[in-house]
This record gives structure tokens, C-alpha cells and sequence, in this order.
């Protein structure tokens, strides 16, 4: 007897804009025909799930396999600890509402996230050999759903019980890809430039639309020699990539002047703005830390891809919903089919550049670390300029000589330490930007349950007292 194919179920209602799209509501049920993108090809069953009804395109967000964690109201998936701070905190959550989302961290395979009051408590939920999950070491669950229900009537730590699930927010189509990802090149007329928000030297920035409905960001480039290559080698590289920490690419215009390149909209700018203007009560330890992950995460991709991206610095960085970080600015990258890339080009951003890039003109994932080391740099001081006071030449000098910026105010040791390794002379001694994300992980805080010995918070982050067990 032939296994069903797997059915997948709706999470809320959904309006079709045009004919290829199909309309449904919560609780419906598809059969996937095709998921080679942002948009699923499904055919609608009846409401027993075997008769067939219409076939048309869905955002693959508003669906979860029937039966799966994912049809949980507190299952929220892949999400940062910043990111489900802020869902916890916005009105309509009170003590106890709770997150239960994915970790691809080492050792553990989720994180459940609790608001206490004014805070969010964050627990790893760890899983034994015999697979059952567990936050302690006395209670054992065979499975999510049994482990919720019990924290609902004892404490997840003192005082603290699961309450509600934390309210869900539709996801937003605007967040996906809107064409398949082989049909880049669209015609001019289908966008509008609407407000200019930025600009550098080779082009601008606008707020956009698409087909007068769909918020993008367009970047527009003079056409000429130079942009010409610029645009090729920008977008050619963006359209090999998809992560949700690098910015996404929807389309491009080669035909006409400018050249359009059109992506995302991030709608809280650059990260070098957000550290310099954000508050300290808007913007902790944890959410400091938590930008540098996300910027680790999206550049140990590139690592895997075996690209290198020669500017990464805050100025790079966009924030988007929920402080999702988004690298951006691909103008430098290149793609390295051996150990390095080398250029004899000047124009590089010197303050961010390893020695030997600037020196030699050698490029590797290396390099990109040392840039690391300065982004960290800007993060954790809030936007402070690297080498303040020092000209490029007396800033290599100093470099060279085996001098290092001090650590930046309120910066624990531990962290500085970080920035340390990436800017070691020796490029073989830095760490990979797979080993950052462990390194980072490990600065990071998670709350002890209720039988659990516990450690203060200062204690985690800045190395004092005894090591959890």
C-alpha cells in the first residue's frame, strides 16, 4: 500500500492578486505540487483532503505540513532571539506568553522564549539520546507538544508558568521573491521610483514600487564602462544567493539608463545609523550580540559558497522588521575558485581592510574575518569610528607594529577577545566565520529552569563565578 502523499494545511486567510494566484482560507488543505521557490505550485483539496479542487501559486509561508509542530500556535519557527524579544514584548503578550522556535545552535535543537514581566527569558530545550526533550535534568518529554503542556502548569523557572502563545503576525508576502527565480529581467514600466534614500558612488538609492502595489528598494546605476561591470559582477553574484541575512535580489532592468537593481526593502536603514541613534534600553548586551550572530551567519554562507565580500562594515548592514540583519552592498564581492583574490585596485575601504589586502592586494574569507573584528568593533561601541584620529598610512603603521584599538566602553572582555582573534597578522589564525558563530553563541545567555543550578546573567557574559554545568 502507497504512502499519502504529505498535506499541508493553511494558517490564515489569503486573497489571490492575480489569475495564477489562489485564494484560501485558515484551515484549508494542499497537496504541493512544486516548491522550487517562494511561491508553491498546490492543488486545493476538498474539506475531507482527498478531492481536488484548483491548482494555483501560494506563499509557501502561510502553509504547514498537517500533523507538524509548525500547525502549533506557539511554534515559530527560525527566528533570532532579538527577533522573538521584540514579538514577546508588543502589546497583547503579558507574563508567560511564550515562543517556542528553532536553533541550529550546537547542542540543542530549539529555544523556548518567555516573557517575565518587563524581560524575555530565553531556554534551551535539549534532546537525549532516547529523544526526548528536556530544559533540566528531572523532566523528560517525548515530544513538544507534552513538554508546553507541562510548563503551562509547572514553573519554567520561579515564578514563571507558560501562559498564552505569544501573538502570531501574518507574514508578509512583500518578504517574498515575486517571480521564479529564472526571470530576473523585467521591463521598466512595471516600477516607480517614489522617494530617493540614499546614495554612494556609483548610483542611488529609492523606495519603490512594483506594479504600483509591492514596497521594493530600487538602485539605480548610470549606465557606462565602469557600471556596466559594476552592475554585471552585483548582480550576478546576487542572483546565486538566497539567506535570510543577506539582502534579497527581486529583479533587474538592463535595458534602458539607469540600470535598475531591485531587492527588499529594509525599512529601518543602515546599521551604523541604528547603533549611533538606538538607546541602551532599545539595544542591550543580548541585542548587540545577537546583530553580530546574524551578520555571522549570513557570512559563514558566503563562506560556503567560497565568495568573499571585501566591505563589510556597518554601513553595509541593513536592519530590517524585528531587527533582522540583512548584508548588503555586493559592488566588491567576488567569487574565489582558489585560496585568495587579488586586486591592485585603491579604492578600498581602508578602516575595515585586513593589512594584507591593503599591502598586497590578497583577498580570502580571512580578510573578511579581520573586517569582522572592526564590524564587531562598531557594534559594541555603538557606532564609534575605527582608528579615530589616525590617517591610513599611520593607521597600517600602527596595525603593524602589533598595536590594536582598545576595547570599546562597556565592552566585557570576553567580547574584545573576539575581535582580538580576527585581527591577528596572520590570516591562518583567525577564525572562520564558522567558528564565530560558535563563539558567539556561546557569549550568548539562556536562563537556567527551575531545577537547574543557576548563574547570574553578568556572570554568563562577562566570565565571572563558575561555569554552568
Amino acid at each position: 500500500m502507497s504512502e499519502r502523499p504529505k498535506r499541508y494545511i493553511s494558517l490564515w486567510d489569503f486573497q489571490a492578486a492575480n489569475s495564477e494566484e489562489l485564494s484560501f482560507k485558515a484551515g484549508d488543505l494542499f497537496q504541493v505540487l512544486d516548491k522550487s521557490n517562494d511561491w508553491w505550485w498546490v492543488e486545493k483539496l476538498n474539506g475531507e483532503g482527498n478531492g481536488k479542487l484548483e491548482k494555483g501559486c501560494v506563499p509557501y509561508n502561510y502553509l504547514a505540513e498537517e500533523g507538524s509542530v509548525e500547525v502549533q500556535p506557539w511554534y515559530f519557527g527560525d527566528m533570532t532571539r532579538t527577533e522573538a524579544m521584540n514579538l514577546l514584548m508588543r502589546v497583547g503578550n503579558g507574563k508567560g506568553s511564550f515562543i517556542l522556535r528553532t536553533s541550529d545552535k550546537q547542542g540543542f535543537l530549539y529555544v523556548l522564549s518567555v516573557r517575565a514581566s518587563d524581560t524575555i527569558k530565553h531556554f534551551k530545550i535539549m534532546r537525549n539520546t532516547d529523544g526526548e526533550f528536556h530544559l533540566n535534568t528531572t523532566s523528560f518529554f517525548p515530544d513538544l507538544t507534552q513538554l508546553v503542556d507541562w510548563y503551562h502548569e509547572k514553573p519554567v523557572s520561579p515564578g514563571l508558568i507558560l501562559t498564552q502563545p505569544c501573538v502570531k503576525v501574518e507574514p508578509l508576502v512583500s518578504h517574498l521573491n515575486p517571480v521564479p527565480l529564472d526571470e530576473w529581467e523585467r521591463p521598466r514600466g512595471e516600477f516607480t521610483l517614489v522617494k530617493k534614500l540614499g546614495g554612494g558612488n556609483f548610483g542611488q538609492v529609492y523606495e519603490g514600487l512594483w506594479k504600483g502595489k509591492m514596497k521594493v528598494a530600487i538602485k539605480t546605476i548610470i549606465q557606462d564602462v565602469t557600471t556596466q561591470d559594476l552592475f554585471v559582477k552585483e548582480t550576478t553574484f546576487l542572483k546565486t544567493l538566497r539567506h535570510r541575512n543577506l539582502l534579497s535580489l527581486y529583479a533587474v532592468c538592463s535595458v534602458g539608463n539607469p540600470y535598475y537593481i531591485v531587492t527588499e526593502l529594509v525599512p529601518k536603514g543602515d546599521l551604523l545609523n541604528y547603533l549611533r541613534d538606538s538607546k541602551e534600553d532599545e539595544l542591550d548586551i543580548d541585542g548587540q550580540l545577537d546583530i553580530a550572530m546574524q551578520v555571522a551567519e549570513g557570512m559563514y554562507y558566503l563562506e560556503s559558497k567560497n565568495y568573499v565580500h571585501r566591505d563589510l562594515a556597518a554601513r553595509n548592514i541593513l536592519m530590517g522588521q524585528n531587527n533582522i540583519c540583512k548584508i548588503a552592498d555586493f559592488g566588491m564581492a567576488r567569487f574565489i575558485t582558489d585560496s585568495c583574490y587579488v586586486t591592485f585596485s585603491k579604492e578600498i575601504p581602508y578602516r575595515w581592510t585586513a593589512p594584507e589586502a591593503i599591502e598586497y592586494g590578497r583577498y580570502t574569507v580571512k580578510s573578511d574575518v579581520w573586517s569582522f573584528g572592526i564590524l564587531l568593533y562598531e557594534i559594541m561601541s555603538r557606532g564609534m569610528i575605527p582608528y579615530a584620529g589616525l590617517s591610513h598610512s599611520e593607521m597600517l603603521t600602527f596595525i603593524r607594529g602589533g598595536q590594536r584599538m582598545k576595547s570599546p566602553p562597556k565592552c566585557s572582555q570576553r567580547v574584545y577577545n573576539v575581535m582580538e582573534k580576527c585581527w591577528n597578522l596572520n590570516p591562518k589564525e583567525r577564525p572562520s566565520f564558522s567558528d564565530l558563530k560558535n563563539i558567539l553563541e556561546n557569549l550568548s545567555y539562556y536562563e537556567a529552569s527551575d531545577s537547574t543550578p543557576t548563574q547570574s546573567k553578568m556572570e554568563v557574559l562577562f566570565g565571572w563565578g563558575k561555569k554552568l554545568r
